[in-house]
């Protein structure tokens, strides 16, 4: 076990920004190990945001990202409770990586509770069919449907999908990270994601498609506008 030294603790603090004996008690649980306390942090503040889910989010940032040639842009809409938190470099940055984020990965809703009925009946249907021609027993096809669409979810998204920068993190779990640092609650509002080529009108809830400005609608059923990275 290596000796947990003011220096430690303080290395700690500058890399999570959590208080001093959050990061004594970090290192201690991981037995001196830097790393190994940043993930016994990031564990705790994930577990306490949660609390902070209900609180609403009136404030926030919309951001952008162009990627480069210009040829793929997103704009994000990302809330929180105050306009002092949307002001700090790391809510700005939260935003960034979120529109750099949807940029990459191409989700098509914010969250599950966001996926149209159409959409999952479209999915179930297929992977019934999959399974059926797996040779799966009909008895146990409903399971197997069930269980293949948790991975349906993390392709489709945003919170479900593994962060592009830290796959050990989900968009969920980064969201709360932050929460957990900045003391607020913090909710991605609406996405939209533009590619050059692509259809002009976008469909609700689908991505990856160039909406007209009159029809700029969120992914994922909210009100409002999108959001993007710089």
């Amino acid at each position: 076990m290596a000796e947990i030294t003011a220096q430690l603790v303080k290395q700690l603090r500058e890399r999570t920004g959590a208080g001093m004996m959050e990061c004594k008690s970090a290192l201690s649980e991981a037995k001196g190990d830097l790393a190994e306390a940043e993930i016994v942090l990031r564990k705790r503040g994930i577990a306490s945001a949660g609390k902070k889910a209900s609180r609403s989010t009136s404030q926030g940032l919309i951001g952008s990202y162009i990627h480069h040639g210009g040829q793929l842009g997103v704009l994000v809409e990302v809330n929180c409770e105050s306009d002092f938190v949307a002001r700090t470099q790391d809510f700005q940055e939260l935003v960034h990586n979120i529109a750099m984020h949807v940029a990459a990965a191409d989700p098509q809703f914010v969250r599950k509770e966001d996926v149209t009925p159409a959409a999952l009946e479209r999915e179930r249907d297929i992977q019934r069919a999959r399974a059926l021609a797996e040779g799966k027993p009909e008895k146990i096809v409903d399971k197997v449907i069930e269980g293949r669409m948790a991975k349906y979810y993390e392709e489709v998204c945003l919170y479900e999908q593994p962060f592009v920068k830290e796959n050990t993190l989900t968009i969920d779990q980064l969201i709360k990270t932050k929460i957990a640092k900045l003391g607020e609650n913090i909710a991605v509002s609406r996405f939209v994601r533009f590619k050059v080529g692509d259809a002009v009108e976008a469909a609700p809830g689908a991505s990856g498609t160039s909406p007209s400005p009159a029809s700029l609608a969120p992914v994922g059923g909210g009100p409002g506008p999108a959001s993007a990275e710089s």
